[in-house]
């Protein structure tokens, strides 16, 4: 099978790439920065028009966008969440504009999206059907969103994966957690109540191969782990994971102070549920956190 992805130089990419590679599938790398001997990765510009690279939709069996301004890599200002938000809609909306324009266009568009289409609920179950919330990142996905969707009047088959908090020590909520933890000053954040919808990167990956392999998958998917934890309950756990303490509990008017707006991606919970994920079939390989977590952290 011939995948084409959209912002695969990040650390989910990366680990959707290497998983996808071993299956033995062929991957051409869609990038801004294409790396100097890697004959698979394609120079682009997402700006929502259709450039040359547009010949890697052709003849392609899937696609896979997956591209965006990392969410939690600075703090938020005006510029940041245009860019945030302008990343996501025109990468879309380029490779919907590439498919128009395919002889042989792909089968399945599956477009990454996030549990922050909800919004943040406390502690209500948050299954695929949720309507989206009204904050800023829900704001995002919901337009994110219906640029994917519009490959539909193409004859496509699109998914559109909400991912979790992935569990990857290369990148991601995890990687920035783990320098303190290690430290032994990692602890709950604003009282530690809050839900996190964890996921481990093996299950992200298995979740979207079963999207472009399944044609009885289309819509909202959720990819996390089935059950979701407490901000308090997970950092135990990454504590036991790295034998370190992890008391020192950290108040939400600091995360305030250092991130701003976007400090509600962590002071504010969700219970999202992989309702529709699990109801299509799909078996988590590793659904216990404190397994998850050791395998996420193996070779450290």
């Amino acid at each position: 099978m011939t995948i084409t992805i959209g912002g695969g130089s990040g650390f989910l990419g990366r680990a959707l790439i290497a998983r996808w590679r071993s299956d033995g599938h062929r991957v051409r790398v869609l990038t801004r920065k294409p790396r100097p001997g890697e004959p698979d990765d394609v120079a682009w510009k997402p700006d929502g028009s259709v450039g040359p690279w547009s010949v890697e939709i052709d003849g392609a069996d899937a696609i896979v966008n997956l591209s965006g301004e990392g969410i939690a890599d600075r703090r938020w200002n005006a510029q940041r969440k245009h860019d945030l938000h302008a990343s996501r809609v025109l990468s879309t909306r380029s490779l919907a504009a590439a498919i128009a324009t395919a002889a042989r266009p792909p089968a399945v568009f599956i477009s990454g999206s996030a549990v922050g289409y909800y919004g943040p609920h406390g502690d209500e179950e948050l299954p695929e059907e949720t309507p989206p919330g009204s904050d800023f990142l829900a704001g995002v996905c919901v337009v994110w969103e219906r640029e994917a969707q519009a490959a539909e009047t193409l004859g496509l088959r699109v998914v559109l994966v909400r991912t979790g908090v992935v569990l990857d020590k290369d990148g991601g909520a995890l990687g920035k957690m783990l320098p303190f933890f290690k430290a032994g000053v990692g602890g709950p954040v604003a009282g530690g109540e809050q839900l996190m919808p964890w996921v481990h990167a093996d299950d992200v990956a298995g979740i979207y191969l079963r999207a472009i392999d399944d044609a009885s998958w289309s819509g909202a998917v959720n990819a996390t782990a089935p059950e979701p934890v407490s901000n308090k309950t997970f950092s135990q756990a990454l504590g036991r994971a790295l034998h370190r303490p992890a008391i020192a509990p950290v108040p939400a008017f600091a995360i305030q102070l250092l991130y701003g707006d976007m400090s509600e991606i962590v002071t504010k919970g969700q219970n999202a549920v992989p309702k529709r994920t699990l109801e299509l079939g799909y078996r988590h390989a590793h659904p216990d956190l404190d397994e998850a977590l050791r395998t996420a952290l193996q070779s450290d």
